[in-house]
């Protein structure tokens, strides 16, 4: 995500100054935190990578996000309307910042500065968020594979301003991703280079149409 205050001087500041923050260490696999109602956490990713998975009823995974480091996460950008849990969980070791967004009223006792820098920010990691939902909203609505596949390495490329760059995922979950079948999915990954619309090797990905 891009921030226009410096988020690096801001974690490093409110770690040591604001009394209502907890660190917390994960290793690969563990469970982060789970969105439940009326928790009101915020969260954010400081080491590491993890994803937001949802289950649904016959046991189908989605990852419905990808956390990278200084990613903000948490119930505050979900409205809890399913049955089926969200899990975050960490896909490497992680270190993570939980807040309760209620503090934001109640200063801690040492009248942190962290507390007015959030509340400054607060509108422009929301606005980071939602523009970031908003583009996880069109990919998924192309209507063919072959539109999603290549909507995902577009913003890839985008992100990482190079036409080569690397699926921070294993293909299967890349297909839990992008919420389609595996086989189809590989199946047109093959087409794209045969057409010469991509170069693969392993999960390096270069574009060539662009």
């Amino acid at each position: 995500m891009n921030y226009n205050f410096n988020i690096e001087n801001f974690i490093r500041d409110f770690q040591k100054n604001c009394s209502k923050i907890q660190k917390k260490d994960f290793k690969k696999d563990e469970i982060i935190t789970t969105y439940i109602e009326k928790r009101n956490q915020l969260c954010i990713l400081i080491s590491g990578s993890a994803d937001l998975v949802r289950y649904d009823s016959n046991g189908n995974k989605t990852i419905v996000e990808h956390f990278t480091k200084y990613d903000v996460f948490g119930e505050l950008f979900y409205i809890i309307a399913t049955n089926n849990e969200l899990f975050v969980k960490a896909r490497q070791e992680c270190e993570v910042l939980f807040f309760s967004y209620d503090g934001l009223k109640h200063k801690c006792k040492q009248n942190c500065k962290f507390h007015q820098t959030l509340s400054e920010s607060l509108s422009e990691l929301i606005l980071n968020k939602v523009t970031f939902l908003n583009t996880r909203v069109e990919l998924l609505t192309k209507r063919t594979i072959r539109d999603k596949i290549l909507g995902y390495f577009a913003i890839l490329s985008n992100r990482n301003f190079s036409n080569s760059f690397t699926i921070p995922f294993s293909l299967t979950d890349l297909a839990d991703y992008l919420s389609i079948d595996r086989s189809a999915m590989m199946r047109e990954i093959k087409n794209l280079k045969d057409e010469g619309f991509i170069r693969k090797n392993g999960n390096k990905i270069t574009l060539l149409y662009k």
